[in-house]
């Protein structure tokens, strides 16, 4: 089995079918600005139901807002060990091999198999996630009375790859030894159609400032995966274990998300909380470990399956909860907005489709232009307090007051000779208003 395949077609399929925000993976100029409101930035609108009051201005005739292509993010994350997928295929030739002369060649092979099982399996894998919005979207109007709409619609993936180790023995005799084990490459994956509608009012207004609130409801058509492929099983290929995941015993659901949202906008300064998900909707799984009617490489996966639960290495059912979250923040502005210093935080951590922890925190400093010639910057960090705990270096610059391009930059390197970082995104999108 060649998992350098299995990781080509994740890394392809993530580049081709790419909420509003993921917590994987932050919406365009969010990379960098984080969940902040500010109406130069439209990707800012997707994080607190409140947003679209502050996007549009009637009294300036700019009563609507609109996307027009994207933002389109990909991003990479990968564990502490290098080179994985060549260390996955290493093992994998050491427990397919069927012909070991002597029980004490055997024995060795288990040794040298063992110590790779046990770098691979505490550190490494292999994440990719995409996202991207639907044209136009999100469409935001705000009436003459003050209140303002908001339609979005997006897509996002998710997809992560690691081992599954399990004990390896030695079975024949003679001149003819060969190895066992249910070991695995364990594959996740999460599609997500969403589609969200949006409403935002004052509530209050002072000589000092507004008091805005908001609520979005976002449905949610999740599709999710999950897949073996048993490392001594030489037969087992790569791409059908992967396309496995993405089609057969993959679930689809639907669920509804409920948001709600405040913003005080005061002259220079402004204060924001979120309520993410507050509903907690659940997506299943499709259920491993049915071995009936099934053959080959196909049965010898399900039997792996059973074996590892048996083991309390894998669950045979799962499900994903869109767990609430809730996140606080804040931002000094100059009386124009063209220069703002934000931040946010997530009070609380929340798994995503795959099982990982985020938590982030970010700071920022961004300049906008008035000017179609003279660019806007941004520039931030961000870390996830929770899970992996990675952190970036963030940066960003928006062209002709339309074109945003953003990059978040993992500080964390990988073991070994690599100058890669272990996590990297990137996103490109074009906005307009009329």
């Amino acid at each position: 089995m060649k998992t350098s395949l299995t990781l080509s077609a994740l890394c392809l399929f993530s580049g081709s079918v790419m909420a509003a925000m993921p917590v994987y993976l932050p919406v365009g100029s969010s990379y960098t600005l984080s969940g902040v409101v500010n109406p130069r930035a439209l990707s800012t609108s997707l994080a607190n139901p409140a947003a679209p009051y502050v996007m549009a201005s009637t009294s300036a005739g700019k009563s609507w807002r609109a996307g027009f292509l994207g933002p389109i993010g990909v991003s990479y994350e990968v564990g502490k060990v290098d080179d994985f997928s060549d260390r996955v295929d290493d093992l994998a030739d050491i427990l397919e091999k069927t012909d070991y002369a002597s029980s004490a060649e055997a024995n060795a092979a288990v040794d040298d198999a063992n110590s790779i099982l046990s770098d691979l399996s505490e550190s490494a894998y292999v994440k990719l996630s995409g996202s991207t919005q639907v044209p136009f979207m999100p469409i935001i109007y705000k009436t003459r009375t003050r209140g303002a709409f908001m339609l979005d619609a997006s897509a996002s993936f998710v997809g992560k790859a690691n081992i599954l180790s399990d004990d390896i023995s030695v079975t024949g005799s003679g001149s003819d030894y060969e190895l066992n084990s249910n070991s695995a490459l364990y594959v996740a994956s999460a599609t997500d159609v969403r589609v969200g509608l949006g409403y935002s009012q004052m509530v209050i207004r002072t000589p000092v400032g507004e008091l805005i609130g908001g609520v979005k409801a976002n449905v949610h058509r999740i599709s999710l995966g999950r897949s073996l492929a048993v490392l001594s099983d030489e037969s087992d290929d790569a791409e059908e274990v992967f396309i496995d995941s993405l089609t057969a015993g993959k679930k689809a659901s639907s669920g509804v998300g409920i948001d709600l949202g405040a913003i005080w906008v005061s002259h220079q300064y402004q204060l924001g909380v979120t309520l993410a998900n507050i509903n907690q909707p659940t997506f299943d799984f499709g259920d491993l470990g049915n071995c009936s009617g099934l053959s080959g490489s196909s049965l010898t996966s399900c039997n792996a399956a059973n074996a590892l639960a048996s083991d309390g290495k894998l669950s045979l059912s799962d499900t994903y909860k869109m767990e609430a979250q809730g996140t606080i923040d804040g931002a000094i502005t100059s009386r124009n907005r063209q220069w703002i210093l934000a931040a946010s935080y997530d009070v609380n951590g929340v798994k995503d489709p795959v099982g990982d922890d985020y938590q982030w925190g970010v700071v920022s400093l961004a300049y906008f232009s008035d000017s179609v010639l003279s660019p806007g910057l941004r520039v931030g960090y961000r870390e996830n307090f929770a899970g992996t705990q990675l952190s970036y270096v963030t940066a960003g610059l928006t062209l002709f007051r339309r074109l945003n391009v953003d990059l978040a930059y993992g500080l964390q390197k990988i073991e070994g000779d690599s100058v890669l970082p272990r996590s990297m995104a990137l996103s490109v999108g074009y906005d307009m208003a009329f």
